[in-house]
């Protein structure tokens, strides 16, 4: 991968009001206190009190967000736009969950719950900000999607499908704001230490029928994944791995459309790339 390209252009330089979703744990809560710390004023938003209450002790100017609620997704638009005068520099999409389950097993309810949040909520919250952008003439809009949103893996259909709508969406609106001075910027990180694992263990207990599956026994070794947390590694980063891209995809000249992260996301993009399809699918069915 490209050494990332450190140079900001003064428009670049000036950007310093940020929306952060999903800033309870992980690669969100990372962000937002590190940005804070680099001067940026972060707007984070998380869904229990005692998260608020954490970021708000660290100085950070938080509120209260579930994507699938659309009235808290336009309280927290105004809320932050009362604030900053109606401008806002950039926004980081990165609060979700990841339903588990075969596609078989995956009810039309539990689809559209998973795509609430991951999809739709992010639309909503997206399209509510771009207008104070464009009337500005700059903003950053970048959006946590995954490598499964390039790559899926069995056991994942759901959340892949979340991100593959994502993707699509995303990319075409980057092209619609050509010339706006709004870029828009998709990072698709493979395994960091996160808790989103473990937050989408109640979602794989809820909606999936286990002792009825013809599953079942692959099943098992999900629930043993997931009760740990995810999988364990020495190697698997931390969320400032994304920080770092996440501050070129706000301060470069040239946002990237795309960020892969980790070695594993940068291994399955290439072998996407040079592999027979047949084969690909076949390799990465042996490793999910």
């Amino acid at each position: 991968m490209a050494t990332l390209d450190e140079t900001t252009s003064p428009t670049a330089q000036q950007l310093r009001t940020i929306i952060i979703t999903g800033a309870s744990s992980g690669i969100g809560a990372y962000c937002a206190r590190a940005l804070k710390a680099e001067g940026w004023r972060v707007f984070a938003t998380a869904r229990k009190p005692e998260d608020i209450a954490a970021l708000e002790s660290d100085g950070i100017e938080a509120f209260y967000l579930d994507y699938s609620e659309p009235d808290s997704i336009a309280a927290l638009v105004a809320a932050v736009l009362e604030r900053t005068g109606g401008r806002l520099d950039a926004l980081f999409n990165n609060g979700a969950y990841a339903q588990a389950g075969a596609v078989e097993d995956l009810s039309v309810a539990a689809l559209k719950e998973q795509f609430e949040v991951n999809f739709f909520g992010w639309h909503d919250l997206t399209s509510r900000l771009v207008p104070a952008m464009r009337r500005q003439g700059h903003g950053r809009l970048v959006h946590c999607s995954s490598i499964l949103g390039l790559v899926p893996v069995r056991f994942r259909g759901a959340y892949s499908a979340s991100k593959h709508a994502l993707e699509a969406l995303m990319l075409c609106q980057r092209q619609e704001l050509d010339g706006s001075g709004v870029h828009v910027s998709l990072i698709e990180p493979g395994p960091v230490k996160s808790k989103i694992a473990s937050n989408g263990l109640p979602w794989f207990l809820k909606n999936i029928d286990i002792e009825n599956s013809v599953h079942r026994a692959d099943y098992a070794a999900q629930l043993e994944r997931l009760r740990a947390g995810g999988s364990q590694s020495a190697l698997k980063p931390g969320p400032e791995v994304v920080h770092k891209v996440l501050r070129h995809a706000l301060l470069s000249r040239r946002p990237r459309p795309h960020y892969v992260v980790t070695v594993p996301a940068r291994i399955g993009a290439a072998l996407k790339r040079i592999l027979p399809a047949s084969m690909l699918y076949r390799l990465i069915a042996k490793r999910a």
